[in-house]
This record gives C-alpha cells, sequence and structure tokens, in this order.
C-alpha cells in the first residue's frame, strides 16, 4: 500500500493541509511540539479509526472548529485507487470511500493497515497494563474489524454491568441478566487477544534476534486475569466476585485487567533489562506487529517512525535498516534528518502546523 496524498482540515493543531507523496521515504521536519505528530496520526487513523494516543475525538478536533476532515488516497494492491473521507466530530465520525457512505465502520477498519514506531514505545515495558492493553487492542482491531465489535461488545456490556453495581443493592438476579451478556463477549476477547499474542511471539524471537545480535532469548505471553475456558467460566467468576464487586461498586476483575508479558530470558523484561535492552525488545515488538500486518492482510502497511530514527545511534539504526523490508512505505519524524541516508527522503518542513514540502530534486510541494 502507498499514501500518495493526505489533506486535513482543523485536525489538533493543523487548520489546513495538502501534502502530496512521491517517495516510499517522507519525512517531516521541524521543533518539537509544531504538528509532526499530529500529521503521522493523521496519517494512522485511516486504518483502525482511532488515534494512536490516548484521547476521545474532541482533543483531535482544532480548537474552534466543529469537525475535522481528513482525505487518504492511496494505491493499494487489491483496491487500486482508493480515496477514504474521515469527518471526526466530539460525539462520532463519518466516513466515505470512494464517494459512497460507510454505514458500518467494520467495513473499513483493517483494509489500510498502518504500523507506528514511537519513541514513547519504552511505556509499553515501563508502563502500566494499560498501555500494553491498548497496543494489542489497537493492533488487533487494525487488522479485523470482528475484533473490533468484539471488544466493543465488551466494553458496552461492562459499562452496563458497573451501572448497576453503582445503584443502590443490585439484586443476584439483576447481575445474572448482565452477566449473561458480559461473560461470552470476555471469553470472545480473551480468546482473540490470546491468539493475537501467540502470532506475535512467533515473529519477535526472530526480530530481537537481528536486532540485538542475539544476546539474550526475547518472549511474549498473554496473562489474562481471570483464568477461565470458557463463557460458563467467566460467569462463574462474575458471580463468585459479586460480594467485591458490589463493595466497590465496579468490576473488580475480567479482560479490562489483563496484561501482556514481555521477557528476555525468561526474566520480566522491565525489571531486569538495561536501556539498550529494552530499546531493542520494543523495536523488535513493532517489527513483529509489522510483519503480523502484513501475512495477516497481504497489504503492506504505512510504517510511521516518530522521532525514531534520531534516537538510535549509528549501528541500532544500521539494524533497523537491516529489519525494514525496502518494498514498505515510511513516513518518519524528528528535529534533524537522519545523517545516513540524507539524500534519500521527500522532506516537509513543519511550523505551527503549517506544512512546506521539498522534493528530492527541489521542487516545491505540500501546503
Amino acid at each position: 500500500m502507498r499514501l500518495r496524498e493526505i489533506r486535513l482540515r482543523d485536525f489538533r493543531n493543523v487548520p489546513e493541509a495538502a501534502l502530496h507523496f512521491a517517495s516510499d521515504r517522507c519525512f517531516l521536519l521541524g521543533p518539537n511540539g509544531q504538528g509532526k505528530t499530529n500529521m503521522l496520526e493523521a496519517i494512522g487513523y485511516v486504518s483502525a479509526l482511532r488515534a494512536f494516543r490516548p484521547g476521545d475525538n474532541r482533543v483531535l478536533v482544532r480548537e474552534g472548529a466543529t469537525e475535522a476532515a481528513l482525505v487518504h488516497r492511496m494505491e493499494h494492491e487489491t483496491l487500486g485507487a482508493s480515496e477514504v473521507l474521515l469527518r471526526i466530530r466530539p460525539r462520532g465520525k463519518e466516513v466515505v470511500f470512494d464517494g459512497a457512505p460507510v454505514r458500518r465502520l467494520a467495513d473499513i477498519i483493517g483494509r489500510f493497515p498502518t504500523v507506528l514506531f514511537a519513541s514513547e514505545d519504552i511505556q509499553l515495558l515501563r508502563g502500566g497494563p494499560a498501555l500494553r492493553r491498548r497496543f494489542l487492542d489497537l493492533h488487533l482491531a487494525s487488522l479485523d474489524s470482528g475484533y473490533l465489535e468484539v471488544l466493543q461488545h465488551f466494553h458496552r456490556a461492562l459499562e452496563q454491568r458497573n451501572r448497576l453495581l453503582k445503584a443502590d443493592a443490585p439484586s443476584p438476579r439483576e447481575l445474572a441478566a448482565f452477566e449473561a451478556q458480559l461473560a461470552p463477549a470476555a471469553a470472545a476477547v480473551v480468546a482473540r487477544r490470546r491468539a493475537g499474542v501467540g502470532a506475535l511471539g512467533k515473529l519477535l524471537g526472530d526480530f530481537h534476534l537481528r536486532i540485538a545480535e542475539g544476546a539474550e532469548k526475547a518472549g511474549i505471553s498473554y496473562r489474562p486475569d481471570i483464568e477461565a475456558e470458557d463463557a460458563d467460566g467467566y460467569r462463574a467468576a462474575l458471580e463468585k466476585n459479586r460480594a467485591r464487586d458490589r463493595q466497590l461498586r465496579s468490576t473488580q476483575r475480567g479482560p479490562h485487567r489483563d496484561d501482556v508479558d514481555l521477557r528476555l530470558d525468561g526474566r520480566e523484561a522491565a525489571l531486569y533489562g538495561s536501556e539498550g535492552q529494552q530499546r531493542a525488545l520494543v523495536l523488535a515488538l513493532r517489527f513483529a506487529q509489522l510483519r503480523d500486518a502484513r501475512d495477516r492482510t497481504g497489504i503492506a502497511p504505512v510504517v510511521l517512525a516518530d522521532d525514531v530514527l534520531g534516537e538510535l545511534d549509528p549501528e541500532r539504526r544500521a539494524r533497523f535498516w537491516a529489519a525494514l523490508d525496502p518494498g514498505l512505505q515510511l513516513f518518519a519524524t524528528g528535529t534533524g534528518l537522519p545523517a545516513d541516508r540524507a539524500g534519500e527522503w521527500q522532506v516537509f518542513e513543519v511550523r505551527a502546523g503549517v506544512f512546506a514540502g521539498a522534493m528530492r530534486d527541489g521542487a516545491t510541494d505540500g501546503a
């Protein structure tokens, strides 16, 4: 897949922009806080129709505007020349694909995969379980619209049970009625997450060998909060925890408490890995995600690298390029061009949400 043009209006700090991409290596150059990451987020939004940074739709709409609009024009392996129009409002979104309104978001999610490499990826190790769940959920949702539907069903059922728990003295019969909806949704979410982590695990070790020179053995595993084989097992666990849930007025156990373990030589990487080891591991995890996306969809994802290349020393940067399939389109950001391969980039300079592009042959393009 190739992104050939993107148009933005009132997205985060960008009032208006129109960028045309003639290269497989595009670089957004400028000081921090100018809008480089916002553009990457706009590019990646087409994958799962969700931003890769936490927050609701309101933060995506520029202050003072009523909606944000994005237009992606792409060349696609199976769909050919394609255009997606996205209108993002504080309370919803609208999608138009090749001129036709999309009635079900699940019909568009996963068609245009992107994979993000970010300097903040180290928090996938050091941060809390919610960050790792979000990583996994975004990855799976961008590949499988069915997963997003299952996840949404689970969260709706969870919200309904929590609302009941906040009421005065919910009866066992009332709780059982909501648990009959929540338990199968929980089982479905966990089954798909477990399979997703298994697929990443098969790829992670190979990429880690290539990036970290095989010093340690990398591993990833899924750690569910409730060990249950099926919906009946989750229903039994929910019933068992009712007294505590009533006391705390929320559902304390379930997939919303699950975690993912990342290990080096069998030890928890966040506790025992050095800075360099941790960064190599999360880099390998992103490459595993990239390969998994391509294997499962048959589509070459667009790669987004946010302030990553400048943080890598020359040796690790060389390993990054060696691991990256040269047939993929890459969008990178930074405050300066990487010293190596500097002549390969189509560069767009960014200042206060305004983008000015310079083609590699010296011609200008952009907004």
